[in-house]
């Protein structure tokens, strides 16, 4: 069986997250932290070796106080991460202790995913080596002039929109991040890794799976939970005595 690590960053500053007293990850989603509804996921698979979660440094000491009860009892770790998306998976990777041939980057804000869909895109990563969820863009899409004015109408037919997890075999990524000189600029994996000259695959994506950026998309989510494969790990506890 091949093995995945899957890196969850978790370390951005919640900016478009307003109406909320806390950080996007640490609110309760129908009574359960957004960040241990989508660790749940992966966790308990047996084909990840290891999961960890990035936080920004000045949360780690919060998430140690609030939720050490609520912590994976195997296979998780946290860590913490840098100023931009891609230097805090580049520091979950280095937190990686254990063999993995591949490696999965999951937003911590995706938490509304099944096991069946993990599952099709592990299987989709072992054939195409480089794959990510994306789905169709089902609006006209318009190029807009700074004015409002309208430029043109975009062909809609090739466009895709980018989820997570996205999986690479794990020395492919790690070379991407060796071979690009300034990561920072990529706004999501698939990007660094097509940069570095590799092909990346999309995988077709699931609607549901939905990345909490607002309040509406907080609202959105919790109506969306109802609907969810009973496969998807929502509803397990987890206990144990200290972080690692």
């Amino acid at each position: 069986m091949s093995s995945f690590a899957v890196i969850i960053p978790a370390a951005g500053d919640s900016s478009r997250f307003k109406g909320f007293r806390q950080k996007k990850p640490f609110v309760e989603l129908k009574g359960r932290p957004i960040w241990l509804r989508t660790v749940d996921h992966f966790v308990n698979r047996p084909d990840v070796s290891e999961v960890v979660l990035v936080l920004a440094r000045t949360d780690i000491e919060e998430f140690q106080e609030r939720f050490e009860a609520d912590l994976p009892p195997r296979n998780f770790r946290i860590t913490e991460g840098g100023a931009c998306r891609s230097e805090s998976v580049m520091k979950g990777i280095r937190a990686l202790r254990k063999p993995a041939e591949y490696i999965a980057v999951h937003d911590a804000a995706r938490p509304l995913l099944t096991r069946t869909w993990v599952s099709e895109i592990f299987a989709a990563a072992i054939e195409k080596q480089a794959v990510i969820p994306g789905v169709s863009v089902s609006s006209t899409v318009k190029s807009v002039a700074a004015d409002g004015r309208i430029e043109s109408t975009i062909d809609r037919t090739p466009l895709r929109l980018a989820q997570t997890p996205q999986v690479f075999r794990r020395t492919l990524l790690e070379n991407a991040y060796q071979q690009v000189a300034d990561s920072s600029v990529f706004t999501d994996e698939a990007s660094l890794v097509e940069a570095a000259g590799h092909p990346v695959f999309v995988h077709e994506g699931w609607p549901i799976n939905i990345k909490i950026t607002t309040k509406d998309d907080f609202n959105m989510a919790e109506a969306l939970l109802a609907v969810l494969a009973k496969d998807s790990g929502i509803g397990v506890s987890h206990r144990t005595s200290s972080l690692r």
